[in-house]
């Protein structure tokens, strides 16, 4: 989905596998539940089979995005940051607009609402029908959205990318 002589990224945007509510648990700190556990890895399978690598991830450091990252099995340099847990589509934007320009492939794996609401405000006019009906209905746990993103991530803005899949990873 990327051609680098062209200047266009990928933007992943992941949303984490289903997680417990182990009673006492903190949200930051719930960890995935039984069927997380399956989901996550089926999520990294989906993205390894029809995306480039994934050469550049940001993460929440809740527990369960860290987890889901690892069971996707999908590997990068990778940058925690607790600016991802309950963040505003506008500070998920200033984040990947952070993102390092050699970068093709950029993963954010986060939560809802905010992971959807970047999804809908980045989706330009060319974005796949299917892929905004799906995220209008619904963007549930292990939901994957993929942007095509022309030009530099600096100066990605509202409107400015191109959703060309919505996926959920379900066994």
């Amino acid at each position: 989905m990327t051609n680098p002589a062209s200047g266009t990224h990928t933007l992943v945007l992941l949303r984490h596998a289903k997680s417990g509510c182990p009673p006492g648990v903190a949200d930051h700190d719930r960890p995935l539940a039984e069927r997380g556990r399956r989901e996550a890895p089926l999520a990294g399978r989906w993205l390894a089979d029809r995306l480039p690598p994934v050469d550049g991830i940001f993460c929440s450091t809740a527990v369960r995005t860290r987890q889901t990252l690892e069971a996707t099995g999908l590997v990068a340099p990778t940058v925690y940051t607790d600016d991802i847990y309950e963040a505003a589509p506008e500070t998920l934007l200033e984040l990947v607009n952070s993102a390092d320009e050699t970068l093709r492939t950029l993963l954010l794996v986060g939560h809802a609402p905010g992971l959807p609401a970047l999804a809908d405000r980045l989706a330009g006019p060319d974005s796949a029908p299917d892929a905004l009906d799906a995220l209008h209905t619904k963007f549930p746990t292990s939901a994957i959205a993929v942007l095509t993103v022309p030009g530099r991530w600096a100066d990605l803005a509202p409107g400015g990318g191109t959703l060309t899949a919505l996926h959920v990873a379900r066994d």
